[in-house]
């Protein structure tokens, strides 16, 4: 849905700033759309817990604590590395290859300079490793708190040396995927995070 997916990107850019209250008038006016889908894309927004809808003040972008973030990467951190293994296990070459393809894409992505666009692939393939598990509670729940959690995560990247390295990160679990090692992959996949987290925290505490 081309509303849900703008607001999105704009709460994720920053655009539309946590705590905010979102002006409706500006979006209808921006997006070209009436007020009906809007709202529709805020109850979206609201499920993934992007924004609050409050009565009689409409929508407001989440607010989270660096605690709560820290909390949903932990979170995150423990999801994949279950479903590490079991994705060297049970996950299929069709599957590999669509991974490839899209960290292709991703690093092309970053070679242009477009932010956006390798956030969106990035998170494509972290969610595509979890449901190489065949695991639909796994997926799921991994799946909703990551929504949870985007622009903070997104915030991190703005460090030119960590969107950097980040790639080189990505090429390191790509290769453990593909060669199916399990317990490799799920220290990589932690040790990301865990730098990823930091460049955020930066991030988020000069913010």
């Amino acid at each position: 849905m081309f509303v849900v997916e703008r607001i999105r990107d704009m709460i994720i850019a920053g655009d539309l700033p946590p705590g905010g209250r979102i002006s409706e008038r500006m979006l209808t006016e921006g997006l070209g759309v009436t007020r009906t889908p809007l709202r529709e894309a805020f109850k979206i927004l609201e499920a993934e817990g992007l924004v609050r809808i409050v009565p009689n003040r409409g929508a407001e972008v989440m607010t989270l604590s660096l605690a709560e973030i820290e909390a949903a990467i932990e979170v995150l951190i423990g999801l994949e590395s279950v479903a590490a293994e079991l994705a060297c296990a049970r996950g299929t070459a069709a599957e590999f290859a669509a991974i490839e393809a899209i960290h292709r894409r991703m690093v092309d992505c970053q070679r242009g300079g477009d932010l956006m666009g390798y956030f969106h692939l990035n998170q494509d393939i972290h969610q595509r490793i979890v449901d190489c598990a065949h695991n639909a509670p796994l997926s799921r729940i991994y799946r909703t708190e990551s929504a949870r959690i985007r622009r903070y995560r997104f915030a991190g990247n703005r460090s030119a040396a960590r969107w950097a390295r980040a790639v080189v990160e990505h090429e390191k679990i790509l290769d453990a995927l593909q060669q199916r090692e399990g317990a490799l992959l799920r220290e990589i996949l932690r040790t990301h995070h865990l730098k990823g987290w930091q460049a955020t925290r930066q991030v988020l505490e000069q913010e």
